[in-house]
């Protein structure tokens, strides 16, 4: 296990963003899928992606790179699977999207990963695949996996839960339109992270795919028999990962300048720079460079995350070091990501000298003026690491988070960027 050492910092200076991860993984499943060769140019090589980029290659695609330059020879639809087990390791999205993909296979596939991708709820998606008529099943208990699926989509009408993982309706919208029929597709109860399923529609839309869809996304028609066009992916910068960068800038700047990041994108994270002025940052965004400076004093704030689930671990941190109090709501799925992170962010930031409770869907916290070093744990989650580095730049000593190895599951150069900013942070294996 690694550990990553913090002391406290003062950060300056500009970093390039990290290619999304989001985007990456849609883009190399949709050119799996797609008819001839599609590019995906400056895609995110990260734990998680490349269990993704593994399962395209295991289901048929062939699969070749010039530098941050990726060629991927779909499939046209017509998986041709070479073995029947895929890992998807540590990486949530890849199992999820990965199923739905894999039941267009002629042949059954099984699908399983580490211990706590065997902990996640899947059941949703694969009792809606098998409704639309693939043969799939969970092998875990309780609906976790490993999964087998394969035999294809028939089509019909299928609705589907959007309280758990906006994941299991990306999933599906990436499958359906290889089913034999038309797909009736209903979300029921709220859509959370609704901007992950704007992402996947906005590359399927440059896929040429047929998906129509109601205003508030809960509703689709999906037309079988589709193929999708190869294209050319270019992957912009995440601000899921950059949002940690940033907020780093607001505790311990100095200014901080983060490049690559596209205020229009797509990307529900983009209100991490909203937020942190919120907060009482200073923030500037000149064209694609989004610029923090600290505050002497930041002020809390009340959000709502249902949306934004991947900001609650840092803007946590942000809200134990704002005067006043900050609650952030609407987070009951933050129970099912690598960890409880809800219970984790109490109990961890607590040992700092925070004041933070956990209710069943939300946090609310207290700020204080110091935090202290201690030792932490990061429950082998890579946001909770990063956020816990984070919080360790600004408090009193040295602070210890056992579990960094998991850092590049998404931003694997997160700790060289810290320390190109002037982040006292060394990893120790």
């Amino acid at each position: 296990m690694s550990q990553l050492k913090v002391k406290r910092s003062k950060m300056s200076g500009e970093v390039r963003a990290p290619p999304s991860k989001s985007y990456t993984h849609r883009a190399f499943v949709i050119a799996l899928l797609a008819r001839g060769e599609s590019k995906i140019i400056n895609p995110l090589l990260s734990f998680d992606t490349e269990a993704t980029i593994e399962a395209v290659k295991a289901l048929g695609a062939e699969v070749t790179r010039e530098g941050d330059v990726w060629r991927v020879l779909g499939t046209g639809g017509e998986l041709k699977p070479r073995g029947d087990l895929i890992d998807a390791r540590n990486s949530g999205t890849t199992i999820r999207l990965m199923s739905a993909i894999a039941a267009l296979s002629p042949k059954p596939v099984r699908l399983t990963g580490d211990e706590s991708i065997r902990a996640r709820p899947t059941a949703p998606l694969i009792e809606a695949l098998a409704r639309l008529g693939a043969k799939a099943r969970c092998e875990g208990r309780r609906g976790r996996p490993p999964v087998i699926v394969g035999g294809g989509l028939e089509g019909g009408e299928v609705e589907i839960t959007g309280a758990v993982s906006s994941q299991f309706i990306s999933a599906l919208l990436l499958a359906c339109p290889y089913a034999r029929e038309e797909v009736e597709l209903t979300v029921a109860e709220e859509l959370r992270s609704k901007p992950y399923v704007e992402i996947t529609l906005e590359l399927l839309d440059a896929a040429g795919a047929r998906i129509r869809r109601s205003s508030d996304l809960m509703e689709y028609k999906i037309p079988g028999r589709q193929v999708f066009r190869a294209r050319d992916f270019e992957i912009p910068g995440d601000f899921s990962s950059s949002a940690f960068v940033l907020a780093a800038g607001a505790l311990a700047g100095g200014t901080v300048r983060v490049s690559n990041l596209d205020v229009r994108s797509a990307q529900g994270d983009k209100l991490i720079v909203d937020l942190l002025r919120e907060f009482g940052a200073d923030v500037k965004v000149k064209g694609k460079v989004v610029e923090v400076s600290g505050a002497e004093e930041l002020s809390g704030i009340d959000v709502d995350c249902g949306d934004n689930p991947d900001l609650v671990p840092v803007l946590a941190v942000l809200g134990s070091l704002a005067s006043g109090r900050t609650t952030i709501t609407n987070i009951p799925h933050l129970r099912y990501k690598e960890t409880d992170r809800l219970r984790a962010l109490r109990v961890e930031l607590n040992k700092l000298g925070a004041r933070v409770e956990e209710g069943p869907d939300e946090l609310r916290i207290r700020g204080v003026k110091q935090l202290r070093g201690t030792r932490l744990s990061s429950y082998g989650d890579h946001r909770m690491a990063m956020a816990l580095a984070v919080a360790g730049l600004v408090a009193r000593g040295e602070t210890i988070v056992d579990g960094a190895e998991s850092i590049p599951v998404s931003y694997p150069r997160f700790v060289e960027d810290m320390q190109k900013l002037g982040a006292k942070m060394e990893l120790m294996s």
